[in-house]
């Protein structure tokens, strides 16, 4: 018979035991992962040398007390938001020299306003998207 607790944990409900001691770990998360999505996370946390349930709270815990953006992520997303709006003058000016037009200068500040409301997002995606690659290379995270 299963226990409302277990019962919770497994529709990724947070619960929390009766008269818990201060300072000790009293609440539940749950998710479901893939076959493939657990054994990268199972592979990770034994690469580390760490049981499997503290590598996941150290993970998720480092990943939320991380500050808005480390220094790496900041100069990467200057980066991309310079690459993204370099190439979308260069194809704005060419499509409106095609048409015989100039550009109107409200493009030219979209195309600014895009790049800085996406940039921060799209540096993290890169940098987890290269870390997740050499990962399961099996080389440990840089």
């Amino acid at each position: 018979m299963r226990s409302t607790r277990n019962l919770a944990a497994q529709h990724g409900e947070v619960t929390a035991m009766t008269d818990a001691k201060p300072n000790f770990r009293t609440k539940t998360v749950a998710t479901r992962l893939t076959t493939e999505e657990l054994a990268e996370i199972e592979a990770a946390a034994a690469n580390s040398g760490q049981a499997l349930a503290e590598w996941l709270r150290e993970s998720a815990l480092q990943a939320a007390r991380r500050s808005p953006a480390e220094p790496l992520e900041l100069l990467l997303a200057e980066v991309w938001a310079l690459r993204y709006v370099l190439l979308n003058l260069f194809h704005a000016g060419a499509a409106a020299a095609a048409e015989g037009k100039q550009m109107h200068p409200d493009s030219i500040v979209k195309i600014r306003d895009h790049a800085d409301a996406r940039k921060l997002q799209q540096a993290r995606k890169l940098l987890e998207e290269f870390l997740s690659a050499h990962t399961k290379r099996g080389g440990e995270r840089p």
